[in-house]
């Protein structure tokens, strides 16, 4: 396969990513709220983050087409410093909800829609993982390659909803949901930190294992 067709591949990775997350992320919200749990409410949330940084991404990608890409440019940044402040709203909302669901002792009506979400979305994460990742590789390219291993942080979280919606539909144990909710907030506090950290650098790297801090 030429470069070209490598490239046309790799935009078709980005947009799979866009509307994937657009919709898992209006399934979640909806069935979040309308069965009261927290962990998929705030995986949705996410998902919809995860669109904003995925523009980016696709902008990025569309610039390959002319030319080798280096450094992100502003658009790039710009959308990450979004990405960045919504994801530490997202923490703040679901540790203030987890709070409140304590205090009022809320428990969800079932997570089994968290269960299939996130089933669903594990399968889904790791084909576009290694399909970014192959694609990377041949095109020799630090941007679809760092995209790729970013992608594990969505795979992630998808383990947690998984974790704790499954267990919560078997025990009905209340706290199980507010685990999963303090479990994405972690994730998301973590691609907050990762997305301003390249906003101000214009790295085309991926801190996702705590690199952020060692690198200058």
């Amino acid at each position: 396969m030429n470069q070209s067709k490598l490239i046309r591949l790799a935009i078709i990775l980005a947009i799979i990513t866009v509307v994937y997350n657009l919709i898992e992320g209006l399934i979640s919200i909806y069935y979040g709220m309308d069965d009261e749990t927290l962990a998929l409410f705030g995986f949705g949330v996410d998902s919809f983050v995860e669109v904003i940084s995925g523009v980016g991404i696709l902008h990025l990608v569309l610039r390959m087409r002319k030319d080798q890409v280096i450094k992100r440019d502003q658009f790039e940044r710009q959308a990450l410093r979004i990405t960045g402040f919504a994801f530490y709203l997202l923490v703040a909302g679901l540790i203030i909800g987890s709070v409140l669901n304590i205090i009022n002792q809320s428990v969800p009506e079932t997570t089994i829609v968290g269960v299939i979400v996130s089933s669903i979305s594990i399968a889904t994460m790791y084909f576009l993982m290694k399909a970014k990742l192959n694609v990377g590789q041949k095109l020799n390219s630090d941007a679809i390659i760092a995209d790729a291993n970013c992608t594990k942080t969505c795979f992630y979280l998808s383990l947690i909803l998984l974790a704790s919606s499954g267990l919560y539909e078997l025990t009905g144990f209340a706290y199980l949901d507010i685990l999963g909710s303090l479990g994405i907030a972690w994730f998301a506090f973590k691609e907050g930190k990762e997305a301003f950290y390249k906003a101000k650098s214009g790295n085309l790297s991926c801190c996702c294992e705590d690199q952020c801090s060692s690198e200058k």
